[in-house]
């Protein structure tokens, strides 16, 4: 029980005890002959983080506890000493070390048996002994804050003489002095604080001498048990570097709504512990629990945010980092258009391409509109259509406009011209003639298709017109009251119809300029498309025709026309 009670005292007031300090035993126990004190230490090295750094030299010191096993032994003149111990390693590697270990111990008792102590009885007495060894060492450097070792030390032992108190004569010194082998074997374990120091929480060996019997002077084996603890100070060595962490912003600039990616590097970490990573950013909103994050920034305002990053391994100075970056959000700028006509000079009537230039600076999707001051103007792309019927002549102001997805605009204006036409002297002023006109009574059942019974028709008109490369022509379709009937929910507009078929086949087909064919409707009631040829400087007369809006008026190609009937 005393045992017990010594050595849980010894390991509680080890960070507190000098290391030089020697102590002497006081304990009564009367079952050996004498008592000396003795004790070593062994150099610990403290794990380091990763267990890439070790100190080259330990310098241990600190305190020893022995026991004789058995304590009944006659042979062995210690038994139950206090003493303090010191010892310096060198490692060689991260596990091989080698130790040199010096202990002293102090004796305060001694047990007197035999032939003139009857009964045996305890006197106060005084002495010292001393351990000199040497043995190699292994550290498990695995750990992250212990380190568990093994060792093996041989050398000597001296005792000095051991003198009785209170006692006068030569009987006065029962023990002389002797010198003797020593050997240990065992272990311990180190708890590191830092770098350079740890506490060597127990160090338990078995100890072997060969002290001779002080009678017969022959040497026998006997068998203790060695306890220490103490303070390690490590010297030399590297310490392993912390971790670092850096930051990448990609981009680093954009507009709401554009993703940002953060990536972090770390350098230095433990490949046995596991790293947590976490990230914050000014603005946006983040998500990320590994070494990438992404930033929303969707409801980011314009302005320059930082994103930090943390990566952590465990609570100890140099295993967590800290990294940052920054991002920039621009406001979205505003869309640029330009707008032109061809021709921007023309008679009432003609038609004028109009065709918008827009840019988003952010390539965002963008959606055009026209409107003009005269005439009627068609188109939903970045090209549309002017049709001058009815315009007074005189400037026509024609507005593109452009609208992107998030609601910025903008607009340009360009200028068509509508001249009056010249009219020729009477002798010679040309005059607008009638061509062939295109049936569609043939075909009930596609009545607005031009068929192949049309073709020569329109190949002479085709032919007119290559003539008269100057001259234009008009195509009033025509309908009669008997086909105004509902197809579905929808009313057919036979008459446009066939004057827009009518043309698609001459352009497509023949491959007449489409600026050169006007197309109306007329009042005739019939089944026809009328042609008329105007010639440059005549007028074409519009009293009795409505002119078409050809985008609202789906084409059908002639291929389609002329399937099998």
């Amino acid at each position: 029980m005393k045992f017990r009670v010594r050595l849980i005292a010894t390991m509680a007031a080890v960070a507190l005890v000098a290391p030089t300090c020697l102590f002497a035993a006081e304990d009564t126990t009367n079952s050996s002959p004498a008592k000396a004190a003795f004790d070593s230490g062994v150099p610990a090295h403290a794990a380091t983080r990763d267990n890439t750094g070790y100190p080259k030299v330990d310098l241990f010191l600190g305190y020893s506890y022995l026991r004789a096993v058995p304590m009944s032994n006659p042979s062995n003149r210690m038994d139950w000493l206090n003493g303090g111990s010191a010892s310096v390693a060198h490692n060689f590697t991260r596990y091989l070390g080698l130790v040199g270990d010096f202990g002293a111990f102090r004796a305060s008792e001694l047990q007197l048996t035999g032939t003139g102590a009857n009964p045996p009885r305890v006197s106060n007495a005084s002495g010292n002994a001393f351990t000199y060894m040497a043995g190699p060492r292994l550290s498990l450097r695995k750990y992250d804050r212990i380190t568990p070792f093994a060792q093996a030390l041989f050398g000597g032992i001296h005792a000095s003489e051991v003198t009785l108190s209170k006692c006068a004569g030569t009987s006065c010194t029962p023990l002389r002095s002797e010198n003797a082998f020593a050997m240990t074997a065992g272990g311990g374990i180190d708890f590191r604080l830092s770098h350079h120091v740890a506490i060597r929480a127990v160090q338990v060996e078995y100890l072997m001498t060969r002290f001779g019997d002080q009678h017969t002077g022959i040497r026998n084996m006997q068998n203790d048990i060695r306890l220490s603890s103490g303070l390690v100070l490590g010297f030399g060595g590297t310490p392993p570097p912390p971790v670092t962490y850096s930051c990448n912003v990609a981009p680093t600039s954009g507009y709401p709504g554009d993703p940002i990616t953060v990536t972090g590097t770390a350098i230095n970490l433990n490949p046995k512990k596991t790293a947590t990573y976490s990230w914050t950013s000014t603005g946006g909103a983040i998500s990320g629990t590994s070494t990438t994050a992404n930033i929303d920034t969707s409801t980011a305002a314009p302005g320059t945010y930082t994103v930090n990053g943390r990566v952590t391994e465990g609570s100890k100075p140099g295993q967590s980092a800290d990294c940052s970056g920054q991002f920039t959000i621009n406001a979205f700028q505003l869309p640029t258009i330009s707008c032109s006509a061809s021709p921007s000079s023309l008679n009432a009537g003609e038609l004028s391409t109009i065709t918008a230039s827009a840019v988003s600076p952010q390539n965002r999707p963008l959606t055009y509109s026209y409107s003009s001051t005269a005439g009627s103007i068609s188109g939903i792309s970045s090209t549309g259509t002017l049709a001058t019927a009815g315009a007074s002549p005189g400037p026509i102001a024609v507005t593109c406009n452009v609208v992107d997805d998030k609601g910025n605009t903008a607009s340009s204006t360009t200028s068509v011209g509508v001249v009056a036409p010249l009219l020729p002297p009477a002798a010679v002023a040309p005059i607008a003639s009638s061509l062939c006109s295109v049936s569609f009574e043939r075909d009930a059942k596609r009545p607005t298709r031009v068929d192949n019974e049309a073709k020569a028709c329109l190949d002479d008109i085709a032919m007119a017109l290559q003539r008269s490369s100057d001259a234009k022509l008009a195509l009033l379709g025509n309908s009669d009251s008997k086909e105004l009937v509902r197809k579905g929910k929808k009313q057919q507009n036979y008459a446009a119809e066939r004057a827009v078929n009518t043309k698609d086949y001459l352009v497509n087909d023949k491959g007449i300029d489409p600026a050169r064919i006007a197309v109306y409707t007329g009042t005739d009631n019939a089944r026809t498309v009328t042609t008329t040829l105007v010639p440059t400087g005549s007028v074409l007369n519009t009293a009795n025709a409505v002119f078409v809006d050809e985008t609202s008026v789906k084409a059908v190609p002639r291929t389609q026309s002329h399937r099998k009937r």
